[in-house]
């Protein structure tokens, strides 16, 4: 992905948002707005070369792509990535708003919205319609955001780590605490497993806790093996930091997870955090099991993601 602090002078950026239907685009489009885009949504693709016509805007530009509209089709817009790729003047990126299939129907049969592929039928049938169509378009996108289990917080600060013009030109880091029995979070760079640490889960007065306690945290940290462990991850990972951002990334994922999400896996998180922060490392944290624990009403449609949410837990 093209960072916008080093977009030439005369050259337009570009960002086409599309994704399935219930996945978050329009929401997408608004957070663009927000961070300083030109945002245009529902356009028709047959419209869009005559928009881009004459010279680059100051500002950059987010179009959003809809199968609603009559001439939309994966080739056509295949076509005019391919276009705009290939014309000097542009820099075009991709940005995919992916969910799982069982999501998306069950945001809309809670919304009891009609899908626009299936009007006269079950969602299902539409949403599988959709992904479908969408699948040679999801390969080419620069930036893939998966929103099945983000927050409508989460799905800002995800868009905002790509697109924000005015961050620090240096890589940011997301730190993820997770429970393997609820499976591996999306878009992760690097993983490590806990599970072999001192699990406070067996002791009856730690057991309600989390790993936000210092009594928790002293608990894993008095393991033998944590210190170690620690040091080597922590070294590991600013070792590849400066790599990454050489490569021109603008944000690594870091995933730390245990059997529950909810101890060892936290407390990993929340020391990787400050070390990171103490070496001058933009951290962002977030503990997917105690999320959902706070937050009983999932995440639905588009509607829902425009809701504000908990705050976003960040240490610079």
């Amino acid at each position: 992905m093209t960072d916008a602090t080093e977009t030439e002078t005369g050259t337009q950026r570009l960002v086409l948002v599309t994704g399935p239907s219930g996945a978050g685009r329009s929401t997408a489009i608004n957070v663009l707005e927000d961070l300083g885009f030109e945002a245009i949504d529902n356009l028709p693709l047959s419209l869009i070369p005559r928009l881009l016509d004459g010279p680059a805007r100051p500002t950059p530009l987010a179009l959003g792509l809809d199968v609603r509209n009559r001439d939309f089709s994966a080739s056509n817009v295949i076509e005019l990535i391919d276009r705009l790729t290939r014309a000097p003047g542009f820099l075009p990126e991709v940005l995919y708003l992916d969910c799982d299939a069982d999501v998306l129907v069950r945001r809309y049969n809670e919304t009891r919205r009609r899908h626009p592929l299936s009007p006269d039928r079950a969602p299902l049938a539409g949403v599988m319609a959709e992904i479908d169509l969408l699948a040679p378009i999801r390969a080419r996108a620069d930036v893939l955001v998966d929103t099945s289990d983000l927050s409508p917080h989460d799905l800002r600060a995800e868009l905002a780590r790509w697109f924000d013009m005015s961050a620090s030109s240096r890589l940011s880091v997301s730190l993820h605490s997770f429970s393997y029995k609820r499976g591996v979070p999306r878009g992760l760079d690097l993983m490590f497993d806990c599970r072999f640490l001192a699990n406070p889960h067996w002791q009856a007065d730690l057991r309600p806790l989390t790993g936000l306690d210092p009594r928790v945290q002293a608990h894993v940290e008095a393991d033998p093996r944590f210190a170690e462990f620690f040091e080597r991850t922590r070294d590991l990972v600013c070792f590849l930091l400066p790599a990454h951002m050489e490569e021109g990334k603008s944000h690594l994922s870091v995933g730390f997870g245990c059997t529950g999400g909810q101890h060892r896996s936290v407390t990993l998180v929340e020391k990787m955090a400050v070390a990171l922060a103490e070496t001058g490392w933009p951290v962002s944290i977030r503990h997917r099991e105690l999320e959902r624990r706070i937050n009983a009403v999932p995440l639905e449609g588009d509607a829902a993601l425009k809701a504000e949410a908990g705050p976003d837990k960040r240490r610079a």
